[in-house]
């Protein structure tokens, strides 16, 4: 006797957004706001994106994106209340720390407010409005990107749905199938010889601000979470094992990094969480097939140490949903081509600044220039800190540019 498959359950919505991390939420949160419904499809639960550690630096416009467009209601604006405002960094190198003011130097801030946060709040924003949110479906497959797409899945209990709509947006993170549905792209890399290893730890601030740390033994970041709880990274081997680390060997570690002249040194806790963090920079383009298009990190990565993921993200999706609901209400996808422009404009210009901040900090194993590449690094962190339009520079990019 043969069984035959149920038929799938069919729905219909105008955009599908395939991932339902922030750049899909915030994707479907503006395409709500303009009258256009949508369907949110990830193959993850919301205990599970909530629950996974992302560290994250807000630039100003991310924050105004968030408050000015209605993710909070009436009960207040967490990013405002809960974030950290920081009007700078500091950078330390040759065992000593030079300040680097954002607000001076630029008149700007920015936010150190998790990730996770901002998914969170965008995700009670969709709810609180009714979105069609559909988190823990698996087998997602888009299908007829150049015709009349649709979607299928199956959901928690096994059964098959079918969703068709006129756009599907792929924001379905670095690790992407959307893209590869993007026909006759072109795919740009940098892979990095090194990667960060990562803790959360109990412990007080040991800085107002985030250091920067370039030493002999490699690149070192001090950034915090919490009054209690901090999270630091220090350079390491791709190939490198997070539990060969005692807690003991991770704090010698990170204060030889930090070690200086100075005397400054790290408040020290328990370690709570500890892993490898390999990154690279990547951009494919084009980032439009027909009535596919792709937002953040299905699009582009970039090194951590710009600060530039997120917001990148964000920056892409508020262009997106600008040129999307024009698009639509002119019924003329061609028009999807300015959001490819506007979009890769920007993400050329992070890219630049992600890796030059990177290749500035971090020590490259086996350089061929030996003490030469160290002396000429140490030598352009001088020249930054000691010079008015370096500094500027430095600010600018790390608070970011204005979304066009």
């Amino acid at each position: 006797m043969t069984t035959t498959s149920p038929p799938p359950a069919t729905h219909r919505t105008r955009v599908v957004v395939v991932g339902g991390g922030p750049a899909g939420l915030l994707t479907s949160h503006l395409l709500h706001r303009a009258g256009i419904d949508t369907v949110v499809l990830d193959r993850r639960t919301v205990h599970e994106i909530e629950t996974t550690h992302r560290a994250g630096i807000l630039e100003p416009d991310s924050v105004r994106l968030l408050t000015e467009t209605g993710v909070y209601d009436g009960g207040g604006q967490r990013v405002l209340t809960e974030g950290d405002r920081h009007g700078g960094i500091f950078l330390r190198f040759g065992g000593r720390s030079h300040h680097v003011d954002f607000e001076r130097l630029v008149g700007a801030s920015v936010w150190l407010y998790p990730q996770t946060e901002v998914f969170t709040d965008l995700h009670r924003a969709r709810t609180r409005d009714g979105g069609d949110l559909r988190y823990g479906v698996a087998d997602v497959q888009v299908h007829d990107v150049e015709t009349s797409p649709r979607v299928t899945y199956t959901d928690a209990d096994g059964s098959p749905h079918e969703v068709t709509a006129e756009v599907v947006v792929g924001a379905d993170g670095s690790r992407s199938a959307c893209r590869n549905l993007v026909a006759g792209n072109t795919r740009y890399t940098r892979e990095y010889p090194f990667a960060w290893f990562g803790i959360l730890c109990e412990a007080p601030k040991s800085a107002p601000e985030l250091v920067y740390t370039r030493s002999d033994r490699g690149f070192a970041l001090i950034s915090q979470r919490t009054d209690s709880v901090q999270r630091m990274y220090f350079q390491c081997d791709p190939a490198e094992n997070p539990d060969d680390w005692s807690d003991d060997r991770i704090w010698d570690e990170l204060q030889s990094r930090v070690a200086g002249e100075d005397g400054f040194s790290l408040a020290e806790g328990p370690v709570l969480d500890r892993s490898v963090l390999p990154f690279r920079s990547f951009v494919q383009t084009p980032v439009r097939h027909g009535r596919l298009v792709l937002a953040g990190d299905a699009a582009h990565t970039v090194p951590p140490t710009g600060a530039k993921g997120l917001n990148l993200a964000l920056a892409d999706v508020r262009v997106l949903a600008e040129v999307l609901e024009r698009a639509l209400r002119k019924e003329d996808l061609d028009l999807l081509d300015e959001y490819a422009d506007r979009a890769l404009a920007r993400v050329w210009k992070a890219q630049h600044f992600s890796y030059w901040l990177t290749t500035l900090l971090h020590r490259a194993p086996g350089a061929p220039g030996g003490d030469f590449d160290e002396l000429r690094q140490l030598g352009e962190l001088n020249s930054l800190v000691s010079s008015e339009a370096g500094s500027t520079y430095l600010a600018e990019g790390y608070t970011g540019w204005p979304t066009r």
